[in-house]
């Protein structure tokens, strides 16, 4: 069984910069894909970003528009999620996930890590 555990949350105000990590555990990893999510107060969870695990591939949400960008560290199994020029909409709850195969849902998501931007 796979785990994920995300960090690297926090508050920082407008303007500022957080990278967030999801690190797993577990023998059976190897997804085909790992992807970041958030969810804000009383919204539904929204895409963030989706990194193809083995070979070389990424895209975002239209909203992160060149301020977010995602990368993984095969060996040490932890995906990342720098994240530049924050602004106060991005506060929310952010989650990773895997993707066993192209296509398939998202699994196995980890417990969240808050991050609050300040105006």
């Amino acid at each position: 069984q796979v785990q994920l555990v995300e960090s690297g949350g926090g508050l920082v105000q407008a303007g500022g910069s957080l990278r967030l990590s999801c690190a797993a555990s577990g023998r059976t990893f190897s997804p085909y894909g790992m992807g970041w999510f958030r969810q804000a107060p009383g919204k539904e969870r929204k895409f963030v970003a989706h990194i193809v695990w083995w070979g070389a591939g990424s895209y975002y949400g239209d909203f992160v528009k060149g301020r977010f960008s995602i990368s993984r560290d095969i060996a040490k199994k932890t995906m990342y999620l720098q994240m530049n020029s924050l602004k106060p909409d991005d506060t929310a709850v952010y989650y990773c996930a895997q993707q066993e195969q192209s296509g398939a849902e998202y699994t196995d998501w980890g417990q969240g890590t808050q991050v609050t931007v300040s105006s």
